[in-house]
């Protein structure tokens, strides 16, 4: 007779309630400095531009280009994390993000600034790491998807702090200096999550990988079994386009292109469309952006605590529907109403994400937990360059900036709703790939067949 802790491998067992806090705290301050980096660029760009002798043409062009470097970068986070780990894809995408900073710093040109900031592709995968390190840490929490809104919040917290000390310190240290500040806390990140544990599942697959390799196959059944691991190989990107979730994959990469051009027409370009459909002045414009990231921040928080209850496929579904339909009344509606209604907007637009995260890392298999949701993740970006297009040329076309937001903007986040319809059903928190303690005194074979 044997219990589980001599089926399983160190490390193979949930982690201490301690330790999953650890974990949390590090992750959200992970992301907190990978969107500090992430969103530098765009707040410090007319500066750059300005220093470097950019036109306007010029450094719409980069941020471009840096756009789409940002998605081939991202490209190999998924592998990253299915191959050699959910902790050290952590500590990657981390140290990609400092890295990116400090060479930010150092470019003279448009071809260096594309090439260096087209790594930024680490730090915006970072809550890709986040939502399956996390997934799997927390186990069968009752409360799992809200503790991981928390986390998600550092979205909003990453982006009033990187504005914050922009606006404190460029005056003294220059856009090149604010570069080297992000540099530090994201290194020191590194550091911490150096000392993290790996998750118990992957260690679990791993050490089945390892005894099928040495030819151990009934141990590696038994470990298996008391893991719940269905395959313990690293997942390819046929995997996920097998027939079992081709359907569930298309599905959520359309629905992250549709929600992301949502993302920057309202979000990115919101200043401009608050004032060109509305008239808002630039000076309400910035006031409302800043209120807007408080909206987000709520809006994670209050979606991480409903998906826990409602379910967080349907709480995704109609969070963006309902964000759609408020983008809408806004775009149309009297001026009165322009700020409460652009704020409960992006609350509905960026909120679900908390929700979205974490549904993608247990509606997957753990072997590809990594490039399943990174395959969906990485066309964020594609639905940014695709929403400032058609905004570009329904502009071009002679419709007015009311109508070309609804068509770009509005419309997609209808559209990432319905495309959700598409993607799998999960009964959460029931999820067998973390393992539970086995009773003392019942064995591997007893369990299952219990």
């Amino acid at each position: 007779m044997s219990d589980r802790s001599n089926v399983l491998p160190p490390g193979g067992a949930p982690l201490t309630p301690r330790m999953v806090r650890r974990v949390s705290i590090v992750c959200f301050l992970a992301w907190v400095f990978s969107v500090f980096d992430h969103t530098l660029f765009g707040t410090l760009l007319p500066e750059i531009s300005a220093d470097l002798g950019w036109s306007a043409g010029e450094s719409t062009l980069v941020a471009t280009w840096v756009t789409a470097g940002t998605f081939l970068v991202s490209l190999t986070v998924g592998p990253m994390l299915d191959r050699f780990g959910r902790r050290p894809a952590l500590m990657i995408t981390t140290a990609g993000a400092a890295l990116t900073s400090g060479l930010s710093a150092l470019t003279g040109g448009k071809l260096s600034m594309i090439g260096v900031r087209s790594f930024t592709g680490l730090g915006y995968s970072e809550e890709v790491v986040n939502s399956v390190y996390l997934n799997e840490v927390y186990g069968k929490n009752g409360k799992r998807g809200f503790m991981y809104s928390l986390v998600q919040s550092g979205w909003p917290v990453g982006a009033l702090l990187g504005a914050a000390l922009t606006a404190l310190f460029l005056p003294s240290i220059g856009w090149r200096g604010v570069f080297l500040f992000a540099t530090l806390p994201a290194a020191i990140i590194v550091v911490l999550a150096r000392r993290l544990p790996e998750s118990p599942v992957f260690v679990n697959m791993r050490h089945v990988r390892k005894l099928r390799a040495e030819g151990r196959t009934d141990e590696a059944d038994a470990v298996a079994a008391a893991a719940g691991i269905e395959s313990e190989r690293a997942g390819e990107l046929r995997d996920v386009f097998a027939p079992g979730l081709r359907l569930h994959t298309i599905s959520l990469s359309a629905a992250w292109l549709l929600n992301w051009m949502g993302i920057q027409v309202f979000s990115v370009l919101g200043t401009t469309v608050l004032i060109q459909a509305k008239g808002v002045s630039f000076d309400s414009a910035l006031l409302v952006l800043i209120l807007a990231n408080a909206a987000g921040f709520v809006g994670y928080l209050a979606h991480g605590y409903v998906g826990d209850r409602l379910g967080r496929r349907t709480t995704i579904i109609v969070g963006w529907t309902v964000g759609g339909v408020v983008m809408t009344a806004m775009l149309f509606g009297p001026a009165g109403f322009v700020i409460p209604l652009y704020a409960l907007g992006l609350f509905f637009l960026t909120g679900p994400y908390a929700a979205l995260l974490f549904y993608m890392g247990e509606s997957f298999p753990a072997h590809v937990r990594g490039i399943g949701p990174n395959t969906a993740h990485i066309m964020g970006p594609v639905g940014a360059i695709a929403g400032s297009a058609l905004l570009s040329v329904l502009i071009g076309a002679g419709l007015s900036m009311t109508v070309a937001a609804f068509c770009a903007g509005s419309l997609g986040m209808f559209g990432s709703g319905i495309a959700m319809l598409g993607t799998r059903k999960v009964a959460q928190n029931t999820a067998d790939d973390v393992p539970e303690p086995v009773p003392a005194g019942v064995s591997t074979h007893a369990k299952e067949k219990l």
